[in-house]
C-alpha cells in the first residue's frame, strides 16, 4: 500500500518528446520525463495500455494481454540497428515535427526497418542465448508469435476470417511454433517483443529509482480480435459483446464487440490467465489501473447483431421468469405486447413523411418495407418484425430507404422486455419510454417497479458476491496496487467492496456529483474518500481547459469551489486557480492529465482546445490516440514558470474533513 499523498501526472508513451525530432514517444523518453516529474514534485506517472494493438490506434483494442507494442521501441538502441541508425533517423525526421504523430504510417515505417535490421541479423539472433531464455521465461510469446504470423499471411484480418487455424489447441500451437518452415518469422515477433521488455523494463527502474511511482492500465476486457480470444476461447464467452449502457454521452450505449470473461471456466485453473497477466505487469508497475472495474460485478452485454447497446442486459443477472408475469395479470399475448416491437402503420408513414419524403418515393419505400422488414398482425393496421430479423444490423442489410432504417432502428428498441432465452426476460434500460410500458395501468406499473426492484436487489447481491471474489484474487495475487476505473452506472456494492479490498476508486470533479438533487451540485472536496484518485479529466473526456470553456456551468463550479470572481477566460491564473482547489481534495492521489498540468504556463496552449484531447468517444479517425506534447521534455523543464507552479502544485494539502 502505498501511504504517501501524491500528485500525479497521466501521459501516454505515444505523447512524449525527446530533445531530437522523434516520430513518436518510446520507452526510453519515461527516463527524461521521469526527470522532469521529479523536478516538478509530481511522484506518480500514469500511463494508458502499452500493449500491442496492431494497425488499430486505440490501447484499449489491444491484440494481446502481454505483448508490448512496437510503437514504443526506440530502433537506434537496438544492437542489431548500428548499420541502420541513418533508416531511423529518416523516419524521425519525416515524423517527428508533426502535431500529432501519423500512427498508422509510422508503426508501417518501423515494422519495415524492424524486419529490414532481424533480416540483417537473423542467424546472428538465431544464436543467442538470451533470446531462448527469454522465450523460456515468458511463455505467452509462442502463441502470440504464431498468432502475429497468421494474422499477417491473412492481411491482418480477424482470425474469425482466416481460412485455416480459426480453431487450435494448446498443442496445434506448439506444432506450429516448432515448425522449421516459420521459424524465422516466429523468432522475429520473440526478438522483437524482447527488445520491447528489455527497454521497458530499464525505463520502468529509472522511474522508481527517481521516487516515482509508475502506474499502468489494465483494460478488463480483450478483444474479439486478440491472441487471447484465439488461443484461449474456453476462458471467453464470444456469444455476446460487451460494452456500456445508455447514458447520457452515448444514448445507444456503446457496444465494444469485446467478448464477455468465463469466468466459471476460468475459475479451474484458479485465474491462472488473470495471474499471469498481472505478473507481467508487476514487472514495469508499482501500481494498475483497471479499467471498468464494474466488469468484475456485472457487464452489460448485447448482441453482436446490433450496432447499438440498447438491447444489452447485465450478466449475471436474476431474469424474470412468465410465472412472475403471470402473477402480475399478464397473458402470453400481453407478454408478447410488452416484449415483441409493434410498429402502428400510421406511425411508420408519419416518421418517414416527417422526413419529406414524396408520396411516389413513400409508397415505393414503405412496400419495400413491408415485404422485407415487417409481418402484418392479423388485418390490424400494426405489424412486427419478421422472425428473420435478430438485430439492427439485420435491418441494414435489407437495403431500405434511410428514413425507414433510421425509423425501424428506433422501433427494435422499443421494448418493455428483452427475452433474451426462452421464457427469460429483462427490462430493456429505458423501458419506462416504451409503447408496452406506457400502456400499462398505474396499478400495472406500480406492480411491475415492484417486481423490478426485488429482481435488482436479488442481483446486486450476486453483484457483490462476484466482485468481492474476482477483485480478491487480483489483490492477493500481486503486490501492485490496484485502482479502479469505477464510473458509469455503478452498484451500491461496488464502493463498498472495494474499500473492504482497499482498492481506490476513481473520483472525476466534474462527473462526482449528486445528480439525484436539484441542480446536480459537486460534491465537497472534504467528502473524497481518502483511497481514491482525484483527476479533472480523462482520455474520454474534455481537457480542462476545454471543459471550462465550452462545457461547464462556469457560475455554479465557482460557487462551489468558493471563488465567485473565477475568471472566465482559461489561463495560467484560471488553471491555477482550479487545479489548487483540486487538489485539496482527500484522495490519495490527485491525478492530472499532462495537458492540465501545462496550462499553468502561457506557452503551451494550443490554438483550438479540442486539439489537445487524447480521444473523442463514438469517432474513429486519425486524430485520436495520437496527442503529442506541444515540446520536447527538455523544452518544457526549461520553463521556470510551469515547474514552480506544479512543485507548489504538489504542497496543496487536503481540506479537513468537517465533524
Amino acid at each position: 500500500m502505498i501511504k504517501t499523498r501524491l500528485l500525479g501526472a497521466v501521459v501516454p508513451v505515444g505523447a512524449l518528446r525527446s530533445g531530437k525530432p522523434t516520430a513518436v514517444g518510446e520507452f526510453p523518453d519515461l527516463v527524461e520525463f521521469a526527470h522532469l516529474c521529479k523536478k516538478m514534485k509530481i511522484g506518480l506517472i500514469q500511463l494508458l495500455p502499452v500493449n500491442d494493438t496492431g494497425y488499430q490506434s486505440s490501447p484499449y483494442f489491444s491484440l494481446t494481454a502481454f505483448a508490448l507494442h512496437p510503437l514504443y521501441l526506440r530502433i537506434t538502441d537496438l544492437p542489431e540497428a548500428e548499420k541502420f541508425k541513418d533508416k531511423a533517423a529518416a523516419i524521425n525526421k519525416e515524423f517527428g515535427q508533426e502535431t500529432r504523430f501519423p500512427y498508422e504510417k509510422v508503426l508501417h515505417a518501423k515494422m519495415d526497418l524492424l524486419r529490414e535490421i532481424y533480416k540483417a541479423n537473423e542467424s546472428e539472433i538465431e544464436k543467442k542465448a538470451g533470446l531462448k531464455t527469454w522465450i523460456k521465461d515468458n511463455p505467452w510469446i509462442k502463441p502470440f508469435a504464431v498468432y502475429r504470423r497468421l494474422k499477417e499471411v491473412h492481411e491482418e484480418k480477424s482470425w474469425k476470417e482466416w481460412e485455416d487455424h480459426r480453431d487450435v489447441t494448446p498443442e496445434d500451437i506448439e506444432a506450429l511454433w516448432g515448425d522449421p518452415k516459420f521459424r524465422g518469422d516466429h523468432l522475429f515477433w520473440a526478438w522483437l517483443q524482447e527488445a520491447l521488455d528489455t527497454q521497458f523494463s530499464a525505463a520502468a527502474k529509472a522511474v522508481a529509482e527517481a521516487g516515482i511511482v509508475l502506474e499502468g492500465d489494465l483494460p478488463i476486457l480483450m478483444n474479439d480480435d486478440s491472441c487471447d480470444a484465439w488461443a484461449h476461447k474456453a476462458i471467453f464467452d464470444q456469444d455476446l459483446s460487451a460494452g456500456a449502457p445508455p447514458d447520457m454521452y452515448s444514448p445507444d450505449g456503446q457496444n465494444w464487440g469485446f467478448p464477455l470473461h468465463n469466468w466459471a471456466e476460468q475459475e479451474k485453473d484458479n485465474f491462472a490467465w488473470w495471474k499471469q497477466r498481472l505478473a507481467v505487469a508487476g514487472k514495469y508497475y508499482q501500481a494498475y489501473r483497471i479499467d471498468h472495474v464494474l466488469g468484475f460485478f456485472r457487464i452489460w452485454a448485447s448482441s453482436h447483431r446490433d450496432y447499438s447497446a440498447s438491447l444489452g442486459r447485465y450478466i449475471p443477472y436474476t431474469p424474470i421468469t412468465n410465472s412472475d408475469l403471470k402473477k402480475l395479470g399478464f397473458d402470453k399475448g400481453r407478454v408478447r405486447w410488452i416484449s415483441v416491437p409493434h410498429i402502428p402503420t400510421s406511425e411508420l408513414l408519419n416518421a418517414m413523411r416527417a422526413n419529406q419524403i414524396n408520396e411516389t418515393d413513400l409508397a415505393v419505400a414503405t412496400k419495400k418495407i413491408f415485404s422485407k422488414a415487417l409481418d402484418q398482425v392479423g388485418s390490424e393496421e400494426l405489424w412486427v418484425f419478421k422472425k428473420k430479423i435478430k438485430g439492427e444490423k439485420d435491418i441494414d442489410a435489407l437495403g431500405l430507404h434511410p428514413s425507414a432504417r433510421s425509423y425501424l432502428f428506433s422501433a427494435w428498441r422499443n421494448r418493455l422486455f428483452l427475452e433474451y432465452a426462452k421464457g427469460k426476460f429483462s427490462p430493456t434500460w429505458n423501458y419506462r419510454d416504451s409503447r408496452g410500458y406506457n400502456s400499462l395501468s398505474k396499478e400495472e406499473k406500480d406492480n411491475l417497479e415492484q417486481l423490478l426492484q426485488k429482481r435488482m436487489a436479488r442481483s446486486e447481491k450476486i453483484w457483490e458476491a462476484q466482485g468481492k471474489k474476482l477483485l480478491s484474487v487480483l489483490v492477493e495475487s500481486s503486490p501492485m496496487l490496484p485502482c479502479a476505473e469505477d464510473l458509469g452506472a455503478v452498484p451500491n456494492c461496488v464502493p463498498k467492496v472495494l474499500t473492504k479490498l482497499k482498492i481506490f476508486g476513481l473520483r472525476v470533479v466534474r462527473w462526482h456529483r449528486e445528480w439525484d438533487k436539484q441542480n446536480q451540485p459537486y460534491i465537497p472536496f472534504e467528502d473524497y474518500p481518502d483511497l481514491s484518485v482525484c483527476t479533472a479529466a480523462v482520455h474520454d473526456s474534455s481537457t480542462l481547459r476545454e471543459w471550462w470553456e465550452r462545457e461547464a456551468n462556469q457560475q455554479q463550479f465557482a460557487g462551489f469551489v468558493g471563488v465567485p470572481s473565477l475568471p472566465k477566460i482559461y489561463n495560467p491564473g484560471t488553471a491555477r486557480i482550479i487545479l489548487d482547489k483540486i487538489a485539496t481534495a482527500r484522495s490519495r492521489f490527485r491525478v492530472f492529465q499532462i495537458q492540465d498540468l501545462l496550462h499553468l504556463s502561457n506557452k503551451w496552449y494550443s490554438q483550438d482546445a479540442a486539439a489537445e484531447r487524447v480521444n473523442v468517444p463514438g469517432t474513429c479517425n486519425e486524430f485520436n490516440w495520437t496527442y503529442r506534447l506541444p515540446a520536447s521534455i527538455g523544452e518544457i523543464a526549461k520553463d521556470k514558470d510551469v515547474v514552480k507552479a506544479v512543485q507548489e502544485l504538489s504542497k496543496v494539502k487536503a481540506v479537513k474533513r468537517v465533524k
